[in-house]
């Protein structure tokens, strides 16, 4: 697989992995990434939290950290399994550029970058959600070569309605 240099010769920015100290950072960009959405009041992760969910005995998911001197986005990712095709997969829960950072490939770099992870851990598929109304989003994953699976629709309970079951 291509190098982030050979991938994006003009690049000025970097993609590591998230360590337990960057856990403030993530924090600040799942809030920026709300706002976004329109979600904010939806935002109730801690940073203790996510230290432990992320960095902790058991860790959930993974992060990966665009930086261009600064952060510049951040891209969480964790694995989900295929039954049909008996391997897992890798499901991408947030992928986010800040605005001032955004049109400099780094989205791209920070997808290819989860992709090539995929790649290396045999994974069947690689997946994610978009909301409806984010065209800038919907335009950047066509242009990937992602397809529509509009005829799955996704439902959810959370944690307060687990008792009702």
């Amino acid at each position: 697989m291509s190098t982030l240099l050979e991938l994006f010769p003009d690049t000025v920015f970097s993609i590591r992995e998230a360590t337990v100290s960057d856990v403030p950072v993530i924090l600040q960009l799942i809030r920026e990434l709300a706002d976004y959405e329109q979600l904010a009041n939806e935002v109730v992760a801690t940073e203790a939290g996510l230290a432990d969910t992320l960095f902790g005995e058991r860790r959930y998911a993974e992060v990966l950290l665009a930086e261009e001197g600064e952060p510049a986005g951040f891209c969480l990712f964790f694995h989900n399994y295929s039954t049909f095709l008996g391997k897992p997969g890798i499901y991408i829960e947030d992928l986010f550029v800040r605005p001032e950072y955004r049109g400099k490939s780094i989205g791209k770099a920070l997808f290819n970058k989860v992709a090539k992870i995929a790649f290396e851990r045999q994974c069947g598929r690689l997946e994610w959600a978009v909301l409806d109304w984010n065209k800038s989003a919907i335009a950047f994953y066509v242009a990937m070569g992602a397809k529509l699976m509009d005829e799955w629709k996704i439902y959810r309970l959370t944690e307060d309605q687990f008792a009702n079951l």
